[in-house]
C-alpha cells in the first residue's frame, strides 16, 4: 500500500482519515516527485511547533531578536505574484475574460509534471491539512497542501485554521481543494534557482493547484489567492460568492452601535490599512466566502485567520494599530525586510523617528546603502512588496466574531482603487446594481505586488481581475442577482485615497480614511443627509468637518480641502465610462444593468457639465 518511506506514526495520521482519494493524491504527488520521506502533520500543537521550528532548521527562516519574530526571504526575481505563468488549464477551445491567462489543460499538465518529476529528490515531502473558514461551519472548505517548503507550512499555519480534524468529519469525502508545491532547486542562499521553470497552474476540473520552482507566498501558499480562483469557480456554479474583501466592524465616535463591513482594494491600496482603521475591529483582511444568512441578510466569513500585509510604510503615525502588532513579541514572519547582524528587522517608511541602518542583510543578500542590481537599479533597503504574517488573534483590535463559524451580518461594501485624477475620496452608490458597477468598474495604478512595470492603469473588478476564473458577466450577474434576493441588502461605497491636486501632491491624509469609514457607518444607520449625484451621493461639509473634530485633535479640515476633494470632475468620470465601455464590449451575454447604469451615468454627467458650462462642479453646484 505504501509506495514512499513514511513512518507508522504518520501512517496511521493517513489511515485515521478514512479518506481513499486523500491517499490517492498523497501517493502520486511522491511517484511523481520522489520525496526521500513523507511527513504528515496533524493539528496537535506539538506537530505545528515542529513545523516552525523545521523552518528554521532547513534554513528557510531566521529567528530574530524580537521573541517569536522570524525573517524569510524569496529569490530577487521571487519577489511578486507571477501573472505571466499562472494560468487556469481549461480544455481546448475554452477560454475566460479579458487579461486572464489560460493554458490547454493536457499540454499544459504534460508540461509541469515534466518540472516536477523528482523534484523532491533529496528533501522531505510535507502533508498539512487546512480549513478554509471557521471549523464546523456551513461557509468553510477543506484543503490538503502538499509541499517541501517548511516556510509555506508555517505561513500557513498562521493564516488558516487547522484541517485534520476536519478532514475526519467530511461528510462527502471528496470534496475538498489540493495543492501540490515545491520550492524546487535551490541555491547556496536557500532561495530557488529555476525561475525560468516557474509554473502556478489552477486546475478547476480537478479543484487542485500546481505550483514548482517558487518561494514567494502568492504563488506558494496556495491556500491563499490560489484557491480563491477555485473558490470563486464553485461559488459561482453554486449560488454564493467568494470575494478578495477583508471584514471589519467599524464604530460611531461614540461607539453606540456596531456595524461590519467588506471591502475590496487591489493589492497595494489601502486594504489592510482599511481593515484596521483606527477605532474599528477586524474579522479579516483578504478573503470572505458569503451566503445569504436565515433572515435574508448578506453574511460573511474570513477563510483566513491571519494576515499576510504589506509592511512598506507601515509606521506608528498611520497605521498605528498594525505598527504595534509587528513591533511587540509574538509569533510573526517577515519577508523580503532589512535584518542586521544583532536581529532588528527595519523597512521602508517605518518612521522619520526611526534610525534606519546603511547595511544588513536583504532580498538581494548582503546590503550597504546604493548597491545596485545587474541592470543597474538601486537596491532599496526592503522589497516594496516585503511583508510579515501573524495572526489575528494576536491583534489588539480582533474582533469577537473573528472566528464565529456563523459569520458576521454586512451591512456596508467599500470598492476601491488607486486614482490619481478622478473618484473622490468616498461617495455612496445609488443602488446596488450601481454598487456593483462601481465594483466592476476598479481603476488602479499597479503597484510592486506584482512582478512587472508599475504605474499603469489596470482594471481590476472587485479588485478581483485576477482570480475570476468564470466569465466576467456570470459573475457580476450573480453578483446582482446575490444582492437582489437579500432582504436586507448592504450600502456599496466608493473610496479613493490616492486623489491628487494639480502639483501632483495627495489630497487626502493617510489617517483621512478613518472619517470616510466614519461616514459611510454613519449613512448606513441614516444619520446624515447626502448630495445626489450621477456618480453617487456625496458627504456634506459640515458632516465631515464634525467628524474630523471627533476623531482628531490637530486636524482642521476646511472647506476648501473638501471643495477640492469632492467637486465631481465630470470629464474624467466620461473618460472613465468610455474605457469601461471599450474593455467591457469584448464580453459576452454581460448584464443588462451594467450597461443601464452606465448609459444613465453618461447622459446625467454631460448634462450637468453644459447646464454650468464647465466640466468640473463642486459639492455645492450639485446639491
Amino acid at each position: 500500500m505504501w509506495s514512499y518511506e513514511i513512518s507508522d506514526a504518520d501512517k496511521a495520521k493517513l489511515e485515521a482519515l478514512e479518506n481513499p482519494k486523500v491517499l490517492k493524491i498523497i501517493s502520486e504527488a511522491a511517484a511523481l516527485m520522489k520525496p526521500s520521506k513523507v511527513v504528515v502533520f496533524d493539528d496537535s500543537a506539538e506537530d505545528i511547533a515542529k513545523v516552525r521550528q523545521m523552518a528554521i532548521e532547513n534554513n528557510e527562516e531566521k529567528p530574530l531578536a524580537m521573541e517569536g519574530h522570524t525573517v524569510h526571504y524569496d529569490g530577487y526575481s521571487d519577489q511578486g505574484r507571477d501573472k505571466a505563468n499562472t494560468a487556469t488549464l481549461l480544455p481546448a477551445g475554452q477560454k475566460l475574460s479579458r487579461g486572464l491567462n489560460v493554458k490547454e489543460r493536457e499540454s499544459a499538465l504534460e508540461e509541469i509534471m515534466g518540472f516536477m518529476n523528482g523534484v523532491m529528490e533529496g528533501k522531505e515531502m510535507i502533508i498539512r491539512f487546512f480549513c478554509l473558514g471557521p471549523t464546523n461551519s456551513r461557509f468553510s472548505i477543506s484543503s490538503l497542501q502538499i509541499t517541501d517548503s517548511y516556510y509555506v507550512g508555517h505561513s500557513e499555519d498562521i493564516l488558516y485554521r487547522p484541517g485534520y480534524e476536519e478532514f475526519k468529519r467530511l461528510n462527502d469525502k471528496d470534496e475538498f481543494f489540493y495543492f501540490w508545491h515545491s520550492a524546487g532547486e535551490l541555491g547556496e542562499d536557500n532561495t530557488t534557482i529555476n525561475i525560468d521553470k516557474r509554473r502556478i497552474y489552477i486546475d478547476p476540473q480537478e479543484n487542485r493547484v500546481l505550483s514548482v520552482n517558487n518561494q514567494y507566498a502568492g504563488n506558494s501558499l496556495a491556500c491563499k489567492k490560489l484557491s480563491l480562483r477555485l473558490a470563486i469557480n464553485k461559488a459561482n456554479k453554486e449560488d454564493w460568492l467568494t470575494e478578495h474583501m477583508f471584514i471589519s466592524a467599524f464604530y460611531p465616535l461614540d461607539e453606540r452601535r456596531k456595524t461590519y463591513f467588506m471591502g475590496a482594494y487591489p493589492s497595494g491600496c489601502g486594504k489592510t490599512s482599511t481593515a484596521m482603521i483606527e477605532g474599528s475591529t477586524i474579522v479579516g483582511d483578504d478573503i470572505a466566502y458569503i451566503r445569504e444568512g436565515a433572515e435574508g441578510e448578506m453574511r460573511a466569513v474570513n477563510i483566513e485567520r491571519g494576515i499576510f500585509g504589506i509592511i512598506g510604510d507601515v509606521n506608528a503615525k498611520d497605521d498605528p494599530l498594525i505598527f504595534k502588532a509587528i513591533t511587540e513579541p509574538k509569533e510573526l514572519v517577515f519577508s523580503n525586510i532589512l535584518t542586521t547582524e544583532d536581529g532588528k528587522a527595519y523597512w521602508s517608511g517605518m518612521g522619520k523617528d526611526i534610525e534606519v541602518p546603511t547595511e544588513g542583510f536583504n532580498h538581494s543578500g548582503a546590503w550597504k546603502k546604493g548597491n545596485v542590481d545587474a541592470a543597474g537599479k538601486e537596491i532599496p533597503m526592503s522589497h516594496p512588496n516585503s511583508r510579515f504574517t501573524t495572526t489575528i488573534s494576536e491583534l489588539d483590535n480582533a474582533d469577537e466574531n473573528y472566528d464565529n463559524p456563523g459569520g458576521v451580518a454586512v451591512d456596508g461594501i467599500f470598492y476601491g482603487g488607486r486614482d490619481s485624477d478622478t473618484n473622490v475620496p468616498i461617495s455612496e452608490s445609488l443602488s446596488w446594481e450601481h454598487g456593483v458597477f462601481v465594483g466592476a468598474t476598479i481603476e488602479s495604478e499597479t503597484t510592486a505586488t506584482t512582478l512587472g512595470a508599475t504605474g499603469q492603469r489596470a482594471s481590476s473588478p472587485m479588485a478581483n481581475m485576477d482570480f475570476v476564473i468564470v466569465p466576467l458577466s456570470l459573475y457580476l450577474s450573480n453578483h446582482i442577482k446575490f444582492g437582489n434576493k437579500l432582504k436586507r441588502c448592504p450600502k456599496v461605497f466608493s473610496t479613493n485615497y490616492f486623489l491628487k491636486n494639480a502639483e501632483g501632491q495627495y489630497m487626502n491624509e493617510k489617517t483621512d480614511k478613518r472619517v470616510w469609514a466614519l461616514w459611510a457607518e454613519g449613512r448606513v444607520h441614516g444619520d446624515y443627509e447626502a448630495i445626489a449625484t450621477p456618480i453617487g451621493l456625496l458627504p456634506k461639509y459640515e458632516d465631515l468637518k464634525a467628524l474630523f473634530d471627533g476623531a482628531f485633535d490637530d486636524r482642521n479640515y476646511t472647506l476648501e480641502e473638501y471643495n477640492e476633494q469632492f467637486s465631481v470632475r465630470t470629464d474624467k468620470y466620461l473618460e472613465k465610462l468610455d474605457r469601461m465601455e471599450e474593455l467591457y464590449s469584448t464580453e459576452e451575454n454581460m448584464p443588462e444593468e451594467f450597461w443601464a447604469v452606465l448609459k444613465s451615468q453618461r447622459e446625467n454627467l454631460k448634462a450637468l457639465a453644459e447646464k454650468h458650462g464647465k466640466s468640473v462642479l463642486t459639492p455645492a453646484e450639485l446639491a
